[in-house]
């Protein structure tokens, strides 16, 4: 009788663990995350695993999801594709979803592998290959390249700059997509492209870009690229004597670039999520969802959440919202559930379809400019943001 009652439990445990479709059934939601925490992208990384933990500890706080804690477990890719992949295959048989990187490289490098192994795949890096064509069970969280190049495009129109210089980093796959959606979408906003000048994620010096740029009629010049290298090309351009705009994106919507930038900084122009400027948003869903994040991070890190703090948290109520839309951590339909989702986080609205894995318009990036080392919203960006409820 004890024999039969042994085996029982045993039978009932392991029915526990894990089910038949990859989800597990057990008395925790595991959540792998694979983050860039040393190397060239550890500015992103960082933040994005700071604010990842966040989310995980309200959830837990609040009671879990369905009454399940969520168990995060982080891998290292040190800002190294095939880190990634290891970080990836050690995380696999024991995880119901997981975070991806923000380096566009390693998320490209995992996405094989996430297609293989059919498990939720939350990217953090906004490289429209992610999802052109669709992969089953990777999401994008930030907005795409190539949408805030059309968000970039827009705000050119509008201030009628019809001729903008481009910089981009031939290595980062994030730089590529974002220069090739400028290129698919210029003309249609009335903007000639040029001169176009490519740099490596390794470069420290710029003055033949500039050299380029001041003999040609360029309006603006926008740079495309992570890390160190707009760190010094924003200090060389200060001291080039150009005087018209420079552009940068989210990638540099951060005190990890705005600090060691310094006053070279002031007046640039950056795109970023509109997460970052929450307070210039009136009252509603959109404002509170934001307020949710920067309240609980400026109280904990003492500065207020910058870009890859919003895509991380969003990412982790992204995920939150479709397991308990799906009623537990079955595979493929938490998959599902992403794609009939509908949620606002910090980073905005959300609207993924069966058809569209990256969820976000151009109405939920801002056009910042940098005044006193903070980025503050553009007047043009400042109409948008009027409309903007959530």
């Amino acid at each position: 009788m004890r024999l039969v009652l042994v085996c029982l439990l045993v039978l009932v445990t392991a029915g526990c663990a894990a089910d038949s479709s990859g989800g597990s059934s057990g008395e925790v939601i595991k959540v792998g995350q694979i983050v860039s925490l040393t190397g060239n992208y550890s500015p992103l990384g960082t933040e994005n695993q700071k604010s990842v933990a966040l989310a995980v500890d309200q959830i837990n706080a609040a009671g879990g999801i369905g009454g399940r804690k969520i168990e995060l477990s982080v891998r290292d890719d040190k800002s190294l594709p095939d880190q990634a992949v290891l970080a990836f295959n050690e995380l696999k048989a024991d995880s119901d979803a997981v975070i991806g990187s923000p380096f566009s490289n390693s998320a490209l490098a995992t996405i094989p592998l996430v297609d293989r192994e059919q498990i939720p795949y939350l990217s953090l890096t906004p490289a429209d290959e992610q999802v052109t064509p669709i992969h089953p069970y990777v999401f994008v969280v930030p907005a795409l390249s190539g949408t805030y190049a059309e968000a970039a495009l827009q705000y050119f129109q509008a201030q009628k700059l019809t001729r903008v210089a481009v910089a981009y980093d031939t290595r980062s796959s994030y730089a590529s997509a974002g220069f090739k959606g400028l290129q698919a979408k210029a003309s249609s906003y009335g903007v000639t492209l040029g001169p176009v000048e490519q740099f490596q994620t390794t470069a420290t010096e710029f003055s033949a870009v500039f050299t380029h740029v001041r003999a040609s009629d360029a309006q603006a010049l926008m740079v495309w690229g992570t890390g160190a290298p707009a760190v010094a090309l924003t200090k060389q351009y200060a001291a080039s004597g150009l005087k018209i705009p420079l552009v940068l994106t989210g990638s540099q919507a951060s005190k990890l670039f705005l600090d060691p930038a310094g006053p070279a900084a002031e007046g640039v122009t950056i795109a970023c999520s509109i997460g970052v400027v929450g307070d210039a948003l009136p009252a509603g869903p959109q404002k509170t969802a934001i307020e949710e994040l920067s309240t609980a991070f400026e109280a904990k890190y003492g500065y207020p959440p910058p870009q890859f703090a919003q895509d991380g948290y969003s990412g982790v109520k992204l995920l939150a919202a479709a397991i308990e839309k799906a009623g537990g951590t079955e595979r493929e339909k938490v998959r599902d559930a992403l794609e009939g989702l509908t949620l606002t986080t910090p980073n905005g609205a959300y609207k993924y379809a069966a058809d569209n894995h990256s969820g976000l318009t151009t109405d939920f990036i801002a056009i910042t400019t940098v005044r006193g080392g903070v980025l503050e919203p553009t007047a043009y960006s400042k109409a948008k943001l009027a409309t903007v409820g959530g």
